[in-house]
């Protein structure tokens, strides 16, 4: 069974409200038809009411189950004016000021999700991946204890051998050109949280590199992964997350059980990781770009990691239902893990109230 396919009924249990910046946009709008449709909670197109009616109508899609708001036009925009005033970046802006950037789709989605107006957002399909994710990062709190924001890529590659039921989780493909090592452990520590709470599975987290297990060298990107790796299991061991780190590891040690035996990787990381942290971003981008044109692996993302709430910064080539597949995904980081697996009494079949 996909990620897609598993999580959706467990969200239709639990829906949650979504934010989309990009209402008009006609991959958005069938995106949304279908998380509505499926009962999975509500989308919230932020947009001009008429076009969006008007590419709705063009579609054949019903707008029944989606909200729509208009910024410059929604009651809200009084609320969040002293609020965004009191942020410190902010504090300076007369109210005029400030209602200019609240009018910019991304800056209301932003405030409705720091107000508790929504539960997750997703933006990208039209925006360079800077101009979508900055309101976010100006506004959003971060998770505590972490300093770094970084991004994940979900890969379905239908081949049960690999990763979780064949589900591996990629970072940094998208945000931080050259990450030092206490940021890969950052990277590493959130990628696996995400990935657990997805999955229900304990992460195996392979730190990457050209090489394996080399006990010579003296190259500073492979020692950073060495270095990353002892920090990402240090910080694990504190936060009481459920997970394995070994590195550096080459990719095929990490995927396939025969080279990680043959080049004597010994932990369980070997050959069975489920999640793959890059050493840069030239490394995470490529590998993804090539996964998905070369194999024509399913990908969702980028799934931003390190803010309070869920959020995720898509592709402007994405398809619509790339970005069903990050709805489904992006909603479901909002829902309570022992809500999405729940621990269930093996003599009654029910769930365990913990």
């Amino acid at each position: 069974m996909s990620l897609i396919e598993n999580l959706s009924p467990r969200l239709a249990r639990h829906p949650k409200r979504v934010v989309l910046p990009e209402g008009a946009d006609p991959r958005i709008l069938q995106a949304a038809r279908q998380f509505a449709t499926r009962r999975l909670g509500v989308p919230i197109l932020l947009g001009d009411r008429s076009q969006i009616k008007e590419t709705a109508a063009r579609l054949d899609l019903r707008l029944d189950g989606i909200r729509i708001i208009e910024p410059a036009r929604s009651e809200e925009i009084d609320k969040f004016v002293p609020l965004f005033q009191g942020l410190r970046r902010f504090s300076g802006l007369r109210d005029k000021e400030v209602r200019d950037y609240l009018e910019d789709n991304n800056y209301f989605a932003a405030m409705m999700m720091a107000t508790g107006g929504a539960d997750a957002a997703l933006s990208g399909a039209t925006r360079t991946a800077s101009s979508a994710i900055r309101p976010f990062l100006q506004i959003l709190p971060r998770i505590e204890g972490v300093n770094t924001i970084s991004s994940i890529n979900i890969l379905d590659t239908g081949n049960p051998a690999l990763g979780t039921d064949g589900i591996l989780f990629l970072a940094d493909c998208g945000v931080i050109p050259e990450p030092t090592q206490e940021q890969l452990a950052d990277i590493a520590i959130n990628t696996a949280g995400i990935a657990q709470h997805l999955t229900n599975v304990p992460p195996r987290v392979a730190m990457l590199s050209y090489s394996t297990k080399s006990p010579t060298s003296k190259n500073p990107n492979v020692n950073k992964m060495k270095a990353a790796t002892a920090l990402a299991q240090a910080k694990a061991t504190e936060r009481l997350l459920d997970a394995t780190f070994d590195g550096e590891l080459q990719v095929d040690a990490a995927l396939d059980p025969s080279t990680a035996a043959t080049k004597k990787v010994e932990s369980s990381v070997g050959g069975r990781a489920n999640v793959l942290i890059f050493p840069d971003l030239n490394c995470g981008n490529i590998a993804l770009k090539l996964a998905q044109l070369v194999s024509g692996t399913r990908s969702y993302g980028q799934i931003l990691t390190g803010f309070a709430k869920p959020v995720a910064e898509i592709s402007r080539g994405s398809s619509a239902h790339d970005i069903f597949g990050t709805l489904v995904i992006v909603a479901a980081q909002a829902v309570d893990r022992n809500y999405l697996y729940p621990v269930v009494d093996p003599d009654t079949g029910q769930p365990v109230d913990l």
